[in-house]
């Protein structure tokens, strides 16, 4: 150890194929003071799959204990050790432990750099068959129910491509919320156990999918979602102007503030949309 900062490198791992491996990982491995692992059992197989042996020490570093672990290793950063930090598959920091560690070597002037490698998140965009241009990663949803479709609704109007991590156990429940809130219609892709021998990406509208997984899922799941089809404000009708609203309202806002953001957002007068939702409201009460 010197007095000059070390570097903090994060490396990515397979995300299935070991053989995916980047060719810096052995390398990296090799000459790392230390290791920060999320799963130490899984980074031994992993460095027997490369052939090679870590010379610096090995630690766990997992979501249980990232807050307590990470002044221990900023402290090792700040003497001049080389870090190395791997997940279980897939790229540190991306819904795994790691940004904790990025912000705190930041903050100290510390060195950080990448070695590039598998993503889940990109290689499931990338075969969706979706449009790639622009999109937006929101991880995991919450696993309660109503705070998993407040999240949803946060999201609705969302122009971009949506790609979601869940679980296989609560993968029936995500698409079915999905289609209640996007529309059953709309097109999504349940990517499953990315890389690996039984790799399947199954596309279809959100409702079918949603039928599918209701017979059971395995595997590591990546879920795309089409985002939502622009429209003109000549094209938005009375009724897509109260769904707006609603939408903005079961999320927590006031009517007079959803009313005025789906104004904006449709280039119309607030007076236009203020006139759908009373007239709504009017038709839901005469309603036998």
């Amino acid at each position: 150890m010197t007095g000059t900062p070390g570097t903090l490198v994060l490396a990515g791992t397979p995300i299935g194929d070991i053989a995916d491996a980047p060719p810096r990982l052995a390398q990296e491995l090799a000459v790392a003071d230390v290791v920060a692992a999320e799963d130490t059992r899984r980074l031994r197989r992993l460095t027997q799959a490369l052939g090679v042996q870590p010379a610096g020490r090995v630690v766990s570093y997992f979501e249980g204990n990232e807050a307590a672990r990470t002044p221990e290793l900023v402290e090792a950063l700040a003497g001049g050790a080389r870090v190395l930090l791997v997940t279980d598959a897939g790229m540190p920091s991306v819904s795994d432990p790691g940004y904790r560690l990025v912000a705190a070597a930041v903050e100290k002037d510390i060195k950080v750099t990448a070695v590039p490698g598998p993503s889940a998140v990109l290689t499931a965009l990338a075969l969706s068959g979706l449009p790639v241009d622009r999109f937006c990663f929101e991880g995991f949803l919450p696993r309660k129910a109503g705070e998993r479709l407040s999240r949803l609704r946060d999201v609705a109007d969302e122009r971009r491509t949506l790609v979601y991590f869940e679980a296989p156990h609560r993968l029936d429940d995500t698409l079915a919320a999905m289609a209640e809130v996007f529309g059953a219609e709309r097109r999504a892709a349940v990517c499953r156990e990315l890389t690996k021998t039984y790799e399947e990406v199954k596309r279809g509208p959100l409702g079918e999918l949603a039928a599918w997984a209701a017979e059971g899922v395995r595997g590591e799941i990546t879920v795309v979602v089409e985002g939502a089809v622009g429209k003109g404000a000549e094209e938005l009708d009375a009724t897509e102007l109260v769904r707006r609203v609603q939408v903005r309202e079961e999320a927590g806002e006031r009517r007079k503030e959803a009313i005025a953001a789906v104004a904006a957002e449709a280039g119309i007068p607030k007076r236009d949309v203020f006139d759908a939702v009373v007239a709504a409201k009017n038709a839901a009460r005469s309603a036998p």
